[in-house]
């Protein structure tokens, strides 16, 4: 065995002595934290570092290696705006999002379930009426979205918030043209008997933003960023949980591949195709169109 060949071997099998080094150097970092007057933050910290260390330790992580982390994760910063987070894009492709989310948001009862919030959400959306539209000229075939918004006793819920936002059919949200165009997002009020209803776009696959960091790390480990169809929902009423999901569209090809792993079985829905004519509100739609339900119960909240 050569000199380089023995140490390489040393590095991915450390010897004894070396991993009783490395084990001290961990019990001495987690007891840096020994006087945090935050008992959370303690604890958070020191499964950080045990975990850190561990994977680190587990692959024989390499100088290198360990600058270009630094690097991405520098870049990854440098990427973020105001209308971009780019660390929330890397939480998203590597399942963190929706971990945290499951956690957050145990099932209860028939609940609907909960799924990413996504990094294109704008506060202050315009507010519509029942029936109207939300797309404020984004371009997509129309659909017609009817619903109920209901306790999970099934008892009706007045007057909940509805948030609605999506994509249009080139994959782009209005905060990513630049030019400030507000459109394909809105909020709505469920009538008295927690029904509602809204004209939007039947949605599309598309990929979230790839031109970064998060992008080339897909494209490094043979990932695709396309995200499967979806139609964004954040629900709150007094006294529930709030609710931020979507809803997919059955017999969409990307499906159970979407690149933030958002898609729960509950939450495919029938999109139904319709020709040029009359819509349920009396509307006449040259061209094709859609229709889709989604009926939300809401849990109690904390």
């Amino acid at each position: 065995m050569t000199i380089e060949q023995e140490r390489a071997n040393a590095e991915l099998n450390p010897s004894t002595e070396q991993a009783a080094r490395e084990q001290a150097l961990v019990d001495t970092v987690l007891g840096s934290f020994g006087e945090s007057p935050n008992a959370r933050l303690k604890e958070v910290m020191k499964a950080v570092v045990r975990h850190v260390h561990a994977a680190a330790r587990e692959v024989r992580l390499t100088e290198a290696e360990w600058n270009t982390m630094i690097a991405f994760l520098t870049e990854t910063g440098q990427t973020c705006t105001d209308t971009r987070q780019e660390f929330i894009l890397l939480s998203d492709v590597l399942g963190l999002s929706m971990q945290v989310i499951g956690m957050n948001n145990p099932s209860v009862a028939n609940a609907t379930e909960a799924t990413v919030f996504g990094p294109f959400f704008v506060e202050g959306s315009p507010r519509i009426e029942l029936g109207q539209d939300m797309s404020f000229g984004a371009k997509g075939e129309p659909c017609w979205v009817t619903g109920s918004v209901r306790d999970v006793h099934g008892k009706p819920v007045p007057r909940a918030r509805i948030e609605v936002w999506e994509a249009d059919e080139d994959g782009q949200y209005d905060v990513q043209y630049g030019d400030d165009r507000v459109a394909a997002r809105a909020h709505l009020f469920a009538d008295d008997s927690g029904e509602f209803r809204f004209w939007g776009m039947t949605p599309t696959p598309y990929p979230i933003p790839h031109d970064g960091p998060v992008g080339r790390m897909l494209s490094a480990v043979g990932r695709s960023p396309m995200r499967a169809s979806h139609l964004h929902f954040m629900v709150t009423a007094p006294g529930l949980r709030r609710l931020v999901t979507h809803i997919f569209v059955d017999g969409d090809e990307i499906g159970w591949k979407d690149a933030v792993f958002g898609v729960k079985e509950s939450l495919i829905k029938a999109f139904e195709r319709h020709p040029s004519g009359p819509t349920p509100d009396g509307r006449v739609v040259n061209g094709s169109w859609s229709d889709v339900t989604f009926d939300i119960v809401l849990p109690p909240g904390t």
